[in-house]
């Protein structure tokens, strides 16, 4: 009887069991002005494919964890790796770059062009690749562009609004044209900062829903900031709680309590 389990061939084409994680901090340290520790030794694993919550009261470290992870912060101490690499002062150029084009990023304030249109807007998503400038606007970029971004648009149900100007928009239709300038880039990982708390209720609701299936559907891993425990608890697979600059609870969604929450913002 042949013995697949020890097959060399089998075994070489298998996927690895544990692959490294896309996002890998040890002993994270951020400090300003050499007194102020904001992050305080944050040891953290981000693996493909993740749904992952940030919470935490205001200065608990959110922002600045979410950044440092990927270099718009520079980091004071302890290590990190994105995609494999090393981010930090030792990264080169072309490492900086590799990774800044895996990544998308969302905010909490939409950052369009106000007179642009929706599609020139989710264009622009497109700036750092070679011959970039033609992501000025639409009728400036490439056909294959146009359709990346028409796909984008579609991906978000705004397709029908691509060409009206992004300030004629509603504030939650300017949220998904933000996220599909994320997702134009195809990224491996997206990057979100409380990109629900400019909404209302039902609008936060749903783009959150949106972002939250769409990067499941499509294979991305998502890390997102949340001061709403109801985002994070619906559309996350993990939560990761700070508390004064250090990780204080990091689980499944499955296994946080109510309790887990109010420890959280009470220390």
């Amino acid at each position: 009887m042949l013995d697949l389990e020890h097959d060399p061939l089998i075994n070489a084409m298998a996927p690895e069991a544990n692959p490294a994680p896309l996002i890998e901090a040890r002993g994270l340290i951020k400090t300003y002005d050499r007194r102020t520790t904001v992050l305080n030794g944050i040891d953290l694993d981000i693996r493909e494919g993740e749904r992952v919550a940030l919470i935490g009261a205001n200065g608990s470290g959110k922002s600045t964890l979410l950044k440092s992870l990927i270099g718009l912060h520079p980091i004071s101490g302890g290590t990190l790796t994105c995609f494999g690499h090393p981010v930090g002062p030792e990264a080169g150029r072309a490492q900086r770059l590799h990774m800044r084009r895996q990544t998308g990023f969302v905010f909490q304030k939409h950052c369009l062009v106000r007179r642009r249109t929706a599609l020139s807007n989710v264009i622009h998503g497109l700036f750092g690749e070679p011959g970039s400038w033609r992501a000025f606007a639409h009728s400036l970029a490439p056909l294959e562009w146009r359709n990346r971004a028409m796909q984008a648009l579609a991906d978000v149900d705004l397709d029908h609004k691509a060409m009206e100007r992004a300030d004629a928009l509603s504030g939650g239709q300017q949220q998904r044209v933000a996220i599909a300038r994320a997702l134009v880039r195809r990224p491996r990982l997206l990057i979100a900062d409380e990109p629900a708390a400019s909404l209302d209720p039902v609008s936060g609701h749903n783009v959150m829903a949106l972002f939250s299936d769409l990067c499941r559907t499509q294979g991305i891993t998502l890390l997102y900031t949340s001061h709403d425990m109801d985002h994070a608890m619906d559309h996350a697979d993990r939560i990761v709680a700070l508390r004064g600059g250090k990780v204080f609870f990091d689980r499944p969604v499955v296994k946080v309590t109510q309790a887990d929450l109010k420890d959280t913002f009470d220390g």
